[in-house]
């Protein structure tokens, strides 16, 4: 059976006054919970510049967690989790328009990462993070939703270019900004020891992958590690707030599929 172990921490930071982050988790209570929905973590970022984005990240959260649980029995993951962000984005989005009689722009990032058997389904939105910890590196599994990776991506603007444009932190997409999102999904395998952090931009902004997998490395503890991450960030800049969820693999349970029906693999 999946078995993980995990932590979170989220910090205002050293100049903002106030947290637009938000955490939440789903952990399953029983083994037969573990096969037919799994663990889900999520991170949200309120958008800076917008009205009320900590009420923004809370409700993506909570809409997702809301979502998750009530998800049919043993549906994939790969189906269910976009359609459960796109309800959450419709939520941000009425919140928005109901805060005052004119309405209000809320949004929020979201990554949102769901574990059953040795799979990881990660469905995001902005530029909130994933990474897979493995072997002593950081691999980012998410791509970020900018103006500037966007021209990256096309070629307009090289990654020099994009690291230092003023435009880096400008959404392309967000969760409640329109009535409609898209969502984007990926499918990974995970194995025993690997682990994973999903995180707000206030923590990879200023610690790199080969700092995020080292100190992972050498802090066996979750709760160790992810204290010195929010400590370093804060070291080297602490303008934003800092999130994170760090999960560990200790054991997966290999499945195969067929005709749509999972399989054990021995």
């Amino acid at each position: 059976m999946l078995d993980l172990e995990y932590c979170h921490l989220t910090d205002v930071g050293v100049v903002r006054d106030h947290n637009e982050d938000y955490l939440g988790h789903y952990v399953p209570v029983t083994p037969d919970e573990s096969r037919t929905h799994g663990w889900l973590f999520v991170v949200a970022d309120g958008v800076g510049g917008h009205e009320r984005g900590e009420v923004a990240s809370q409700t993506a959260v909570e809409s997702v967690i809301a979502g998750f649980r009530a998800a049919p029995r043993g549906e994939a993951l790969t189906a269910s989790l976009p359609r459960i962000v796109q309800k959450a984005n419709v939520h941000v989005y009425e919140a928005g328009r109901a805060a005052s009689p004119g309405g209000v722009n809320m949004a929020t990032t979201i990554v949102a990462c769901a574990l059953r058997y040795d799979r990881a389904i990660i469905a995001h939105v902005g530029d909130s993070r994933c990474y897979l910890i493995r072997h002593g590196i950081a691999r980012q599994l998410t791509r970020d939703h900018t103006v500037v990776a966007d021209q990256v991506r096309l070629g307009i603007l090289t990654p020099e270019e994009a690291a230092t444009s003023e435009k880096r932190h400008i959404l392309s997409r967000s969760l409640g900004a329109d009535l409609f999102v898209n969502v984007e999904i990926d499918d990974h395998q995970v194995h025993a020891g690997d682990a994973l952090l999903l995180c707000s931009d206030g923590l990879y902004g200023s610690v790199k992958p080969d700092d995020i997998a080292n100190i992972v490395a050498f802090n066996p503890d979750l709760k160790t590690a992810a204290a010195k991450l929010v400590e370093l960030a804060k070291e080297r800049d602490g303008g934003d707030n800092i999130s994170l969820q760090l999960i560990r693999v200790r054991d997966v349970e290999r499945m195969g599929m067929y005709r749509g029906r999972p399989y054990k693999v021995r």
